[in-house]
């Protein structure tokens, strides 16, 4: 965002102020302070004019400038009303160079998960993409999955959702043994070398303010079960937990066990290998699934499509 206009909003946030005396503050002129304030109503803040100065109303905007505001992560927001795929445009973000940019958007109209299947992301959920440039090595890269699959569960939790994570990259809503209700996924990308990661691109869905009937079977949303939420702050404390936990990766895997749904539940893996089914019992400091087979043996899996089954 604009620094001025942040020290607008700064300024406005503490009480009404005139134009005079942000004029005086900022070290601007007064029609400078107007222009100002004409684009942050653009922008869907809502300040309102009044004897005393200008009053800036709750914020209920949802876009770029209010996402930034008061955002405690080094993140720069770009806002659609409308995109394909967040995770195409951040990839073009990627390439381009970009780092620390979050693509966000009210609607996906190509959305896809793992294995290019599609991704139904309609108006009032929670679409976003992640761009970022860590120094570790390839083999780590999970963990950024992992990073962003335990600050998605935590930011639902605030929201009033008991979510639990599903190995690798699904949130989800448990429920009586091995049934449970999607309510996020993620979808990373990366571009590298043998030694190095030059970008990741961290794919973050969330089924928010969306009623249930406009989802796939077996998917429910914050709205179902909870209520809607202000997505304005939900994306800042998402971002926020996420910016947490990718400069600490040491403590990602030891948070993810606690919100595991995954452990302890007999699983079945569809791998490029072969079908590992037994029981979860753990993951690895790499965040490899850890499954005790039926014949006793201990696999440890790296990728794969992770299914909860009925206990023997």
């Amino acid at each position: 965002m604009n620094e001025t206009r942040h020290a607008i909003l700064e300024e406005l946030a503490d009480g009404p102020a005139s134009g005079p005396e942000l004029a005086d503050s900022l070290e601007i002129s007064r029609a400078a302070i107007w222009k100002h304030v004409e684009a942050l109503r653009e922008a869907g803040f809502e300040i309102e004019s009044e004897p005393t100065g200008y009053r800036l109303e709750e914020i209920a905007a949802y876009s770029g400038p209010a996402v930034e505001f008061r955002l405690e992560a080094p993140f720069e927001i770009e806002y659609h009303d409308a995109v394909g795929s967040t995770n195409d445009r951040a990839r073009e973000r990627a390439t381009a160079g970009d780092e620390d940019v979050v693509v966000l958007a009210d609607e996906q109209t190509g959305g896809r998960g793992r294995l290019e299947r599609a991704w139904a992301a309609p108006s009032g959920g929670v679409w976003a993409s992640v761009v970022t440039r860590p120094s570790i090595a390839p083999a780590q890269a999970p963990l950024y999955t992992l990073a962003a699959a335990v600050a998605t569960a935590r930011a639902v939790r605030e929201a009033g959702v008991d979510a639990g994570i599903k190995w690798p990259n699904d949130v989800i809503l448990p429920g009586v043994g091995n049934e449970y209700r999607k309510l996020a996924g993620i979808l990373t990308e990366m571009e590298g070398e043998t030694d190095r990661v030059s970008w990741l691109v961290v794919g973050i869905g969330v089924n928010a303010n969306v009623d249930a009937a406009d989802l796939p079977e077996g998917a429910t949303s914050i709205r179902a079960e909870a209520g809607d939420i202000d997505r304005r702050r939900f994306v800042q404390r998402l971002l926020e937990e996420f910016d947490r936990y990718r400069t600490d990766l040491e403590a990602v895997v030891p948070v993810w066990r606690e919100l595991a749904a995954t452990i302890g539940q007999r699983v079945s893996v569809d791998r490029p290998g072969g079908e590992v089914v037994g029981e979860a019992v753990d993951v690895t400091e790499s965040g490899a699934l850890v499954v005790e087979t039926d014949d006793g043996e201990r696999a440890s899996v790296t990728a794969g499509d992770c299914e909860h089954l009925r206990p023997v």
